[in-house]
């Protein structure tokens, strides 16, 4: 732990670096806000933070950088409730207010919303399929020789498959066989889908067998959750170092390793992973500010966003906060 002074020198030393991305000085530490001592005895507090780990200097006679170190202190002893403000918060409302449609279509603007919220890349990381289960399905006439049966999951996530009727099936047989499967797929594992009893009529179980076929694909499904990345030109401008801006792209073109960071972070109990903490080498000079998604109070996916470790944490967490809130509570209605 830091005393109060050794805090808010450390707090005005991070805010400077994230707005300036240069080194600090006592100078301009003396001039922060609850910094109210001499710049002779900050230059020395400076210097034990950088003793203790807190503070880097860069070279010789240059100011002061926050070490990975430096930005935990500063993230977990944020004053007050993180908020996002008046503009941003109107632009996540009225996003949510017009957003409709499919699922896949939400979580990648969602993404776009949330990087441009940021300036920073985002990463949404969808439903698994492997654990939604059917919340409905209908089977939809179009002609007399083609139909829909349109099946909705768990996660909020529609599925459409085309099938072609057998011979004389009209309305009355697509309701019986809608109401038919409904009956014994509803809260059934998308997944894994239980065998459908016959029901003594021929032409409504071949309309639930043609169904059933096209509900079923045809390589298994392996429940990979789709990751949605948008704002990767932000983190490429956030580096001097190609080396460094190659490395970050590399990682997340790799969906699996995402998708498992995201997790792992979550299942760690943070919010926030900086440098050596995402556990991923390439991504030692990023953090990654995540929050869950939930649909009935279950975690369905994940949300975040991605950049330098010199990040504006407090927008960055803000932002996170408030549009898995909302995604969250646009899935539920469904």
């Amino acid at each position: 732990m830091l005393d109060d002074r050794k805090a808010a020198i450390l707090r005005a030393v991070v805010e400077e670096y994230i707005e300036t991305a240069q080194p600090v000085g006592s100078g301009h530490v003396a001039a922060a806000p609850g910094v109210d001592v001499s710049s002779a005895t900050i230059r020395n507090e400076m210097a034990q933070l950088e003793a203790d780990g807190y503070l880097l200097q860069p070279h010789t006679s240059a100011g002061r950088v926050p070490t990975e170190k430096g930005y935990r202190f500063f993230v977990d002893h944020l004053r007050g409730p993180v908020r996002l403000p008046g503009a941003s918060a109107e632009q996540v409302r009225a996003f949510f207010q017009r957003a409709h449609g499919e699922v896949e279509d939400m979580l990648a603007a969602t993404g776009r919303l949330l990087s441009n919220l940021t300036d920073l890349a985002s990463v949404v990381v969808s439903p698994s399929s492997a654990e939604a289960t059917v919340r409905s399905v209908q089977l939809v006439g179009l002609t007399s020789s083609a139909a829909l049966v349109v099946l909705v999951l768990s996660d909020g996530s529609i599925e459409k498959h085309a099938l072609e009727p057998p011979e004389g099936a009209g309305d009355e047989r697509l309701g019986a066989a809608t109401a038919h499967l409904t009956l014994h797929l509803r809260d059934a594992s998308r997944s894994s889908l239980p065998v459908v009893p016959a029901t003594g009529d021929e032409t409504t179980d071949d309309l639930v067998l043609r169904a059933l076929d096209a509900l079923s694909p045809d390589e298994p499904r392996d429940g990979m959750s789709h990751l949605y990345i948008d704002g990767t030109f932000r983190v490429a401008q956030a580096f001097d170092a190609i080396e460094t801006v190659r490395s970050v792209l590399g990682i997340l073109e790799q969906q699996y390793v995402v998708v498992t960071l995201l997790r792992d972070v979550l299942d760690r109990g943070l919010q926030v992973a900086i440098g050596s903490e995402t556990g991923v080498a390439p991504l030692a000079e990023c953090a990654l500010v995540v929050a869950p998604y939930e649909i009935e109070g279950e975690r369905f996916g994940t949300i975040g966003v991605l950049g330098p470790t010199r990040m504006n944490y407090p927008q960055a967490l803000a932002a996170v906060a408030v549009v898995s809130d909302r995604l969250s509570d646009r899935l539920a209605e469904g």
